[in-house]
């Protein structure tokens, strides 16, 4: 399940309306800034064009995101508004009689206040000796970390500075405390909680001092005429991981998630931070835990249920319960949703997230936000359909939903007769001898389940799902998901399911740029490999198969997405460029 609260950079296309609001209101060009939920910083840059017509950017600053498309945006009276489709969000709020602040909110599943305020900073005319961009490092966790310090002064002579943690994908933290006292400069970093405090050289091209958060470290600063690249270079290329090198090779690429500065790494003491990751390459496959997980661990898999729920729809396809292009509605309580006057929405087009339905129904509004799927029942499920309906839209595109996944599952728990955590060990668990691949927890495993976090690494509770089991409800271990990805690489070695898992293989409509999907699977064109990732309140997950490499690979986290994204989708795209002798990318904590 991804809960995606900001990722993006977007262009916005904002078109001013004919009631003559642009005339009579101050222009809305410049830069304004805002902040999410408390934690994540947002800046919004705004242009106009000679004609009226307005453009610009929107950044979250924290998350290193950028060009998910925006559109839709209006303007009535003192109103503006857009949407983000991709994410399935929307910000609308109302624009101050000076053009000064944009008050209103940002909504993505829920609603979320985010109010942007003009930047009114005026340059001095004559710098000071510290304005400019520096650049340093820190030594911590066996890793150079970057550090970029921008400053500038006003005119008043008040100095100003952001900080960038290069190395870590953190941008345009905002200083405060800032302070030039003859030839001492010092600031703060509240997002790091950290402080920095040294002395400007006599030649003033070098700030030498230390950087304190918890522990001191030795951070000096040299002057730099351009701002430095914001991602670190990829690691070396080596020859494809193999078994027996994966425990130091991925010793050493980890090493980075245990530094402590400035953004402490997923995996450093205190965060509470496990990961289990599995490989198979050739045949030999091989388990490893880092951090607060063992081998055995069990985790939520979240999103990675859906390719589950779609095996399911496969193998109830092969033994004649259900035809892919089956109505859903038939397979609801009768009476439960009119039938539509036309096409209506079938197994497949929920399968391949081309239903038209929205990632999440207007009536979910969960009493406990810490176990937010847990009272959505089927009735409240059949009571959104019967308002929404199940009309399949004309030309519906790829638009991810767990709604219509949890439909699919629970509209072929139905028919089967069964729960849907019993569907999963009937139609999966079972037959692959999966023996920690469950919804349920039993008292034994209950002892091996990991303890998830947030993004903050607060434990969080576990997620429950009733009626939406189908799109994120499976528990798992490294082990079991290994086996499994090994039956999506060689079907024929488990005989009753190799059909149906190759029938979950087959491309069969558009998804995100340059990606086809299968049955819930997703297919990248290019590279011709297969992957899903998953998240819920406490845990991230990743996983994927690339057959013309015969190789597979799992990440199992128990900490949600943080404000730069996923830990586990980064660094499963590493490790299968790792198994395959590829470049690694970047990793970024």
């Amino acid at each position: 399940m991804r809960l995606h609260l900001l990722r993006l950079i977007c262009l916005l296309p904002l078109l001013i309306g004919n009631d003559g609001f642009a005339q009579s209101k101050p222009s809305l060009a410049g830069d304004y800034a805002g902040v999410l939920g408390g934690a994540l910083h947002v800046k919004l840059h705004i242009a106009a064009a000679p004609g009226g017509a307005l453009s610009g950017t929107l950044d979250s600053v924290d998350q290193g995101a950028n060009g998910i498309p925006c559109d839709n945006f209006q303007i009535d009276g003192d109103t503006l508004s857009f949407r983000v489709p991709a994410v399935n969000g929307s910000w609308k709020g109302t624009i101050s009689s000076d053009g000064a602040t944009l008050a209103g909110s940002w909504t993505q599943g829920k609603s979320m206040a985010l109010t942007f305020t003009r930047d009114s900073f005026v340059a001095a005319e004559k710098p000071s000796p510290v304005d400019g961009i520096w650049l340093g490092a820190v030594l911590a966790g066996g890793r150079s970390l970057r550090a970029q310090l921008k400053v500038k002064s006003d005119r008043s002579g008040r100095e100003f500075c952001t900080f960038d943690s290069l190395d870590q994908a953190a941008l345009d933290w905002p200083c405060a405390q800032v302070s030039l006292n003859g030839a001492g400069f010092s600031f703060e970093v509240p997002q790091a909680s950290g402080r920095w405090t040294g002395t400007l050289s006599a030649d003033a091209k070098t700030l030498a001092g230390s950087w304190t958060e918890g522990s001191s470290y030795a951070l000096n600063f040299s002057r730099q005429s351009s701002v430095a690249a914001a991602e670190p270079a990829t690691g070396p290329v080596l020859p494809p991981l193999t078994a027996d090198q994966a425990q130091s090779v991925l010793d050493r690429d980890l090493a980075a998630a245990r530094a402590p500065v400035f953004r402490p790494g997923p995996l450093a003491n205190g965060t509470g931070g496990g990961i289990a990751i599995g490989i198979l390459q050739h045949g030999a496959r091989r388990v490893f835990a880092f951090g607060a997980a063992q081998p055995d661990s069990l985790f939520e898999i979240g999103s990675i249920t859906k390719t589950f729920t779609a095996l399911i729809l496969a193998r109830m396809a092969a033994a004649g319960l259900v035809k892919l292009d089956t109505p859903v509605r038939d397979l609801l309580p009768p009476g439960a949703v009119p039938q539509p006057g036309g096409a209506e929405i079938t197994l497949l087009d929920l399968a391949t997230q081309h239903s038209g339905l929205p990632r999440m129904p207007s009536n979910f509004h969960p009493a406990d936000p810490g176990n937010p799927y847990a009272d959505y029942r089927p009735a409240d499920l059949y009571r959104f359909l019967a308002s929404h309906g199940l009309a399949l839209p004309p030309t519906p595109d790829f638009l991810y939903s767990n709604l219509g996944f949890g439909l699919l599952g629970q509209a072929l728990a139905n028919r089967a007769g069964v729960p849907y955590a019993a569907l999963v060990q009937r139609e999966i668990a079972g037959p692959l001898a999966l023996p920690d691949t469950v919804v349920k927890l039993s008292p034994t495993q209950l002892a091996r389940f990991a303890q998830g976090h947030d993004a903050a690494h607060h434990p969080a509770h576990a997620w429950d799902l009733d009626a939406l089991a189908g799109a994120g409800a499976i528990r798992s271990t490294a082990a079991d998901m290994l086996t499994y990805l090994d039956a999506q690489l060689h079907p024929e070695k488990f005989p009753a399911l190799a059909s149906s898992i190759a029938r979950t293989h087959e491309l069969r409509a558009p998804a995100l740029p340059g990606m086809q999907i299968g049955l819930a699977w997703l297919y990248v064109d290019k590279a011709g490999f297969y992957w899903h990732n998953g998240g819920t309140g406490g845990f991230s997950s990743y996983a994927f198969f690339d057959p013309a490499h015969d190789c597979a690979g799992v990440v199992l986290f128990n900490t949600t997405l943080g404000s730069d994204g996923s830990f586990a989708d980064r660094f499963g795209a590493h490790l299968r460029r790792r198994l395959i002798g590829e470049a690694p990318l970047a990793l970024t904590y």
